[in-house]
């Protein structure tokens, strides 16, 4: 089945990024509009657990009562790596937004006390284990690569935008020139983001 076949799924995960949460600004815009215009898909943004064994635990747990191939998923930075992770496994689209490629490589050196980057408040420990966890749950390659839309900024301060293009080839690529990690210019690619999981016209 193609993209532009494919029926609009029913369900949505939005998966987080390192130190992020349900209150992401991207998250946050993606379900306002959702509600606004498609209150019948049911929404689902966790929040992840700085394991990323036990995160992808708590994702497959709520996805064993979703209904199969009736759901996409979203992800921002490691949450993009863990959107791949996703649809390698179930076979659904996915949107990834810069989209961590290397974490185990670029989180060893975040090793230690963290801070939320939503609540300061919030303190979590990350684990010298966690970096072995997310090696294990790598994908070798990603497969059947029209199911991918990959947003990259090339102004992205933390990733680099080659990287993270040369990690899905074959699949949809929106390049914006400049921009940042965040994409604080979101608002300009919701509706290409709607538009792959065939959710607007």
């Amino acid at each position: 089945m193609t993209r532009n076949a494919a029926a609009a799924p029913s369900h949505l995960l939005y998966l987080h990024g390192f130190r992020s949460s349900p209150r992401s600004f991207k998250a946050e815009r993606l379900r306002q509009w959702l509600a606004a215009n498609r209150p019948e898909l049911h929404w689902w943004c966790p929040q992840l657990p700085p394991s990323p064994a036990a995160a992808l635990a708590m994702i497959e747990h709520g996805l064993a009562a979703w209904p199969a191939g009736r759901f996409a998923v979203c992800g921002s930075s490691l949450g993009g790596f863990y959107a791949t992770v996703v649809a390698e496994r179930h076979g659904c689209r996915a949107v990834v937004m810069n989209p961590a490629v290397e974490p185990a490589r670029d989180l060893a050196a975040h090793i230690g006390e963290q801070t939320g980057w939503h609540d300061p408040a919030e303190h979590f420990f990350f684990r010298p284990e966690f970096v072995d966890e997310l090696r294990a749950l790598a994908v070798p390659a990603v497969t059947r690569a029209e199911r991918y839309l990959a947003i990259v900024a090339t102004g992205d301060e933390l990733l680099d935008w080659r990287e993270m293009s040369a990690r899905y080839p074959g699949a949809t690529l929106r390049l914006i020139e400049g921009s940042d990690h965040a994409l604080s210019d979101f608002d300009d690619h919701i509706p290409h983001l709607l538009k792959f999981l065939n959710l607007c016209d």
